[in-house]
């Protein structure tokens, strides 16, 4: 690939991000998703598992991940200034405070049953917690009432629980009373957890949480990716060794898959250019190992089968796993070229910003709902790994991010924007 750009702000020349009828073409789209992300709300609190009519599905309870994740989106929307998002995002941030928190043990479980639902787990999970701290830290740019003291209370629990100064990462997950620890370490909780101390660094102006990020990528990165061809291991052992044989037996597994996973290493490549961005003294390899990060998973992801379209995994060798499509990968894709195209000025990002848009445009985007957020090798809608819709954040990001700086995060960006000069 070509050398990196020595600016964190690239040229937009030709680019279609600088285009006034694209940008209004991502904002529309922005706009039909939250409409369709309104339907997940929940008279006993939090947002449902959509189908893909757009309706909640009842046997799914509420559940913490996409409580928090539709929080953060409309938390999102009410710093665009988007009429009815705020009070969506109140909506979020009540049950953040009532029926998903712990009020026994502390912290938040992962799911609460709902009126037609039975038991739901209790453990206190790494990838939950970390988008409680996104959506609160969301939630405080959006200056909505409650939002610093859930902020505080999240980022409490994260550090005394979660957080292993050790090691430089996340610990994956633990029973409900915090006496045992999961004995397993995975690179997605741990993904997330730097988008999530990156957006709680913006909120509090703390810079520890930015130092903690970049711990995080050094290890999962430019320790291990560099190693493994940029090729980034999902699973782990407690102190740090991949298993890759993880879930032999359960290869399509939606947050624990076998193999390796293209759409994170797209959804790594970004982070570590906000990272940069954010940074006021950068190492050097966080650019450097962005570019390496994409080419390997265009690489190994896109028309992998010999079709349009990103396979959900490879093995090893690169052979395609899991053939299915998932829209999030398509989200984080674009995403990822938007950035690198911003900070490199480079048009073959550019290239493929264009192409997977209309590949996303062609068969992603549902008109009647959402985003479909699978598809089989056929590019038809399927459901073998996720059924219905059930929430529109990496969607709604794919739209937003590639208006917006590197650094700060999108809340910080969106609150800068509303309050205008100093």
């Amino acid at each position: 690939m070509r050398a990196m750009n020595a600016s964190h702000h690239g040229s937009r020349a030709g680019s279609w991000v600088a285009l006034d009828t694209h940008r209004a073409w991502l904002d529309t789209e922005a706009d039909r998703l939250l409409r369709f992300a309104a339907g997940a709300r929940l008279p006993e609190g939090g947002f449902g598992w959509l189908d893909a009519a757009g309706s909640p599905d009842p046997a799914r309870g509420t559940q913490l991940w996409i409580t928090t994740r539709m929080t953060h989106v409309f938390g999102l929307a009410a710093l665009r200034g988007v009429p009815g998002a705020a009070p969506l995002a109140d909506h979020g941030l009540a049950a953040l405070c009532g029926p998903l928190r712990d009020p026994a043990d502390g912290g938040w479980y992962p799911a609460v049953p709902g009126p037609h639902t039975g038991p739901q787990g209790t453990r206190k999970e790494a990838y939950g917690h970390a988008f409680v701290l996104l959506a609160a830290a969301t939630l405080v740019q959006a200056r909505r009432p409650g939002a610093k003291t859930l902020l505080a209370d999240a980022t409490a629990v994260f550090e005394e629980r979660f957080w292993d100064d050790k090691h430089g990462w996340a610990r994956e997950s633990w029973d409900r009373a915090w006496t045992e620890p999961e004995a397993y370490l995975g690179a997605n909780a741990n993904m997330h957890t730097v988008e999530a101390f990156l957006a709680v660094a913006d909120a509090t102006g703390d810079p520890v949480w930015r130092q903690r990020a970049l711990r995080v990528a050094d290890f999962f990165v430019h320790h291990i990716a560099r190693g493994q061809g940029w090729r980034v291991p999902e699973h782990f052992t407690p102190d740090g060794f991949p298993l890759p044989d993880y879930n032999a037996d359960a290869k399509a597994d939606p947050f624990r898959p076998y193999g390796t996973t293209p759409g994170h290493s797209f959804e790594w490549a970004r982070l570590l250019l906000n990272l940069e961005a954010t940074l006021p003294d950068p190492p050097d390899w966080l650019a450097d190992a962005a570019g390496r990060l994409f080419v390997a998973a265009v690489g190994q992801g896109w028309n992998a089968d010999g079709g349009p379209g990103f396979v959900y995994t490879v093995d090893a060798d690169d052979k395609p796993v899991v053939r299915a499509r998932m829209h999030w990968v398509a989200a984080e894709a674009i995403a990822a070229a938007a950035a690198l195209h911003q900070r490199t000025g480079d048009l073959v990002y550019e290239h493929w910003y264009r192409l997977w848009w209309d590949y996303t445009a062609q068969h992603v985007v549902d008109p009647a709902g959402g985003w479909h957020h699978e598809l089989g090798p056929d590019n038809r809608p399927s459901a073998t790994v996720w059924a219905g819709q059930p929430d529109v954040y990496h969607a709604y990001q794919a739209t937003l991010l590639p208006q917006l700086p590197l650094a700060p995060g999108p809340a910080a960006a969106l609150r800068a924007r509303l309050d205008g000069p100093a």
